[in-house]
């Protein structure tokens, strides 16, 4: 249980990482999911940001913590699934935070 902990966490931190980078080109030659890669790009291009807290159950971009990605949301509103939404947008949508 204290491996698969580890591993979750660890694979949380590394998809929070991704997304909170700047180097956007650098990230899509990294050995990240398929996914997460569309996703990133998907940000950059459509000038997007992260929104905690506002997804759907299986309604999610990515996540931090207990899931590694899209889709894979359990419980809606969840405040560490990441939906991705035109910049400056998230805070006007109740419950929706920047950060997670």
């Amino acid at each position: 249980m204290k491996k698969t902990l580890i591993k979750t966490a660890s694979l949380g931190g590394v998809v929070a990482l991704a997304l909170s980078a700047q180097t956007f080109s650098a990230l899509a030659q990294a050995d990240l999911p398929q996914v997460v890669k569309d996703n990133l790009a998907r940000a950059k291009a459509q000038k997007l940001e992260k929104c905690y807290g506002i997804n759907a159950v299986g309604k999610n971009d990515c996540a931090v913590g207990k899931h590694s990605c899209a889709g894979q949301a359990t419980k809606e509103r969840d405040p560490e699934s990441i939906v991705l939404v035109p910049a400056g947008t998230c805070d006007k949508i109740a419950g929706g935070k920047t950060t997670g």
